[in-house]
């Protein structure tokens, strides 16, 4: 037979049908959706929700195709008449598609997209709709020689998959692939024409992510890739906690230090090695955070003290500003570093600040006027009035204060980094140290405050003097106390009798012992 008589006994068969059902957004922005049919008569449903829609679109598809008589012999492909990629593959734009394309017998297919936004119901050949890759045969022709073969009903093709018996041939609603058996079971199929194709099963390959670096799934051994890909899972995890861990994360930080050395060993991969040293740096640091949050000691005495200043940057914090002030005082004498400390600790961002005279009259000061007095005329602070207004101020009406050297430069940068919500913290940190109620009591002078600050932030975890106990070098305490060598002991004396310091004692030029317990909440522990 020529081409030409082909395609006029084409002519002369019926075209396909077709049934087009889309899901589309209500409006902009909202959750109602709109259900629509490709058949005239068929008026569009709005639902509340996708989940309403796509269940109303798939029954609106299911009452056609029961009202639809069942695919027709004499039917050529509904897809032919839009010249779908199946027909246009082996013919030009503007050509007929050679209708020997087409093979076996007719089926209603029903295909739609993984998205779940339409679902399309067409009669169409058996060839054509195995090219399509989310086509489920309905019911078949019979075909021009052999029994009669047709699928399911109609509608109980297009139910939902949990009505569908296991075995069953109907469309699925889905983006998961459907292992349905082939539609055309049982009907015999002309020579030549291809069955649906059945998709391919996927090898399973165990594949993850961690530290920006992806788990080969070929890693050996097999331990190792799950342990990898078990630890990347654990901290995207531990990223989603409303509130943080230390010893989880100092676990995890652990054991991604030795999977890491491990991966390195078996790939020879340098950067791996790096990468294990600095989780193990990080598991250290995380282990210390929760030891300092919680008070524990290293060698698990199990005491727990809550911080005034909780974490390692804030202690840190605490010693830039007590160094910046040793070194920027601009009087001698205790009494002085003492008003600067506190000073600083008011204005230390912007420079600016407000101070009430009970601020000033708090502090062990012989004659504060006059020391406020010199401090201005240094050029260091500034107030808008005199030293007498500042002492008389109210919390109702503080005297702002102004510290140049403390004003951020030209590039916005001044000399400390922490935020706005740590000044304050810090601030009363240093209150509560220099204004303990012991010290108070004691008529401690402004040497012994200021040594109380710097034992404070020059301790270990449990409260020993020194980073490891070890204790403190005395040339150091006395420079900062702003007093001579041999004024050192007295001061420690007011301290223990304070109820500060506990076992001190002076002896090679440095100064041991610890923190009393009730004074651990305000150290601040060396790393």
């Amino acid at each position: 037979m020529t081409v030409e008589g082909t395609v006029s006994g084409l002519e002369e068969r019926v075209a396909g049908r077709a049934w087009t059902v889309r899901l589309d957004a209500a409006d902009r922005g909202g959750a109602t959706v709109r259900v629509s049919c490709s058949r005239p008569a068929c008026t569009p449903q709005v639902l509340p929700t996708a989940a309403a829609g796509r269940t109303a679109a798939v029954a609106h598809l299911a009452t056609h195709l029961r009202a639809a008589s069942g695919p027709r012999p004499e039917a050529y492909c509904a897809c032919r008449a839009e010249e779908c990629h199946t027909h246009v593959r082996d013919a030009g734009p503007r050509e007929r598609a050679v209708p020997s394309r087409c093979g076996g017998p007719v089926v209603m297919a029903v295909i739609n997209d993984r998205q779940g936004r339409w679902w399309r119901a067409l009669e169409c050949c058996a060839r054509c709709a195995a090219a399509h890759s989310s086509a489920k045969i309905v019911a078949t022709a019979p075909a021009a020689a052999g029994p009669v073969a047709t699928g399911p009903h109609p509608a109980a093709a297009v139910r939902a998959g949990a009505d569908r018996p296991a075995g069953a041939i109907g469309p699925h609603f889905s983006h998961a692939p459907s292992s349905a058996a082939p539609a055309t079971q049982g009907v015999p199929v002309p020579q030549g024409v291809p069955a649906p194709r059945a998709p391919k099963p996927r090898r399973s390959r165990r594949y993850g992510k961690i530290a920006q670096r992806i788990v080969p799934h070929d890693l050996h051994p097999v331990a190792l890739r799950d342990e990898l890909i078990e630890l990347g899972d654990l901290f995207r995890a531990y990223q989603q906690r409303p509130e943080p861990d230390l010893a989880e994360l100092a676990d995890l930080h652990s054991r991604k230090a030795k999977a890491f050395r491990i991966w390195a060993e078996v790939s020879g991969v340098t950067e791996l090695v790096l990468e294990a040293r600095r989780a193990e740096q990080a598991a250290d640091a995380a282990f210390l955070q929760h030891q300092q949050r919680t008070g524990q000691s290293p060698v698990g005495e199990g005491e727990v003290t809550n911080r005034l200043l909780p974490g390692l940057t804030q202690w840190e914090h605490a010693r830039t500003v007590l160094a910046h002030v040793a070194e920027h005082t601009p009087l001698p004498g205790p009494e002085a570093r003492l008003m600067a400390v506190m000073l600083t600790l008011r204005s230390a961002l912007t420079g600016t600040g407000n101070l009430v005279g009970q601020d000033v009259r708090g502090l062990p000061l012989t004659d504060p006027e006059e020391l406020i007095g010199r401090l201005v005329d240094s050029g260091w602070l500034s107030i808008p009035g005199t030293a007498d207004d500042l002492l008389e101020s109210r919390p109702e009406s503080p005297t702002p204060i102004t510290i140049p050297s403390l004003m951020p430069g030209e590039d916005g940068q001044g000399p400390f980094d922490f935020g706005r919500k740590t000044r304050p913290k810090l601030s009363g940190w240093a209150q509560r140290v220099v204004g303990d109620k012991k010290l108070r009591k004691k008529k401690t002078g402004a040497a012994t405050r200021l040594l109380a600050l710097a034992l404070a932030v020059r301790t270990s975890t449990d409260g020993r003097l020194g980073a490891d106990g070890e204790g403190i070098d005395v040339a150091d305490l006395t420079s900062w106390c702003a007093v001579e060598p041999d004024e050192l002991e007295p001061l420690v004396e007011q301290l223990t009798a304070a109820d500060w310091l506990v076992e001190a004692a002076v002896t090679d030029g440095r100064l041991t012992g610890r923190l009393a317990e009730r004074v651990l909440q305000v150290s601040c522990p060396l790393p």
